[in-house]
């Protein structure tokens, strides 16, 4: 004689008297990144980059300049005391950091769910337009050779140095990391909130079917 292969007191689970299992938990971890979410972030990541030729001129226009004079022979700064020097870094990273909050507001205000993709848009296009910024400060800026140029002005004639920066790669990244942390601080207080799920805690009572020990 065989020996049943599910006990008596534990009936099997296609019994109509045994509780149904409880359902899968459902929330954003399960969420699948869609096609439309990905366009979504490419768009971000475009025009936070054509932003950035705003930021670019308004960099050139109010960045402080560092001013040069030539004896002849060399190139030497105009007031060698002066804080300039470090006020063209300034000018952009501030500048860069008022970009950043204002792209992640507006990306919240037009899509307040958030998204992987959005994420990486503000963060690829914050890099991009802060490229394209210094690009064209630098470009639309004092020419870059200030040997030449101080031969062309003359000795004893002051003359402005390049717009440079100097905090290189750190400056890049105050774009994308004001859009981040800004984003992130506006979906954590004002976000959606994604619907509890129904607790699993009323069992259904188990009752002996009739002809059952």
């Amino acid at each position: 004689m065989t020996a049943p292969l599910t006990p008596p007191h534990q009936p099997s689970s296609h019994d109509p008297d045994w509780p149904p299992p409880p359902p899968p938990p459902a929330g954003p971890a399960g969420d699948r990144i869609t096609a439309a979410e990905v366009l979504q972030g490419v768009l971000v990541t475009l025009v936070s980059a054509i932003a950035g030729a705003v930021l670019g001129v308004l960099w050139l226009n109010l960045a402080p300049r560092v001013l040069l004079i030539s004896d002849g022979k060399g190139v030497y700064l105009r007031n060698s005391e002066g804080e300039t020097a470090i006020g063209a870094d300034g000018t952009f990273v501030l500048l860069a950091l008022a970009f950043g909050a204002v792209a992640a507001l507006v990306v919240f205000l037009l899509r307040r769910r958030g998204g992987v993709p959005l994420v990486l848009g503000l963060a690829l296009g914050g890099i991009l337009g802060s490229l394209l910024a210094w690009g064209l400060g630098s470009y639309f800026g004092p020419t870059s050779d200030v040997v030449a140029h101080a031969k062309a002005v003359g000795p004893n004639v002051t003359f402005e140095a390049p717009l440079e920066l100097n905090l290189g790669a750190a400056a890049m990244l105050a774009w994308p990391l004001a859009a981040m942390i800004v984003h992130l601080a506006l979906t954590a207080a004002f976000g959606p909130r994604d619907a509890e799920p129904e607790p699993w805690d009323q069992p259904t009572a188990y009752t002996r079917g009739p002809g059952r020990s």
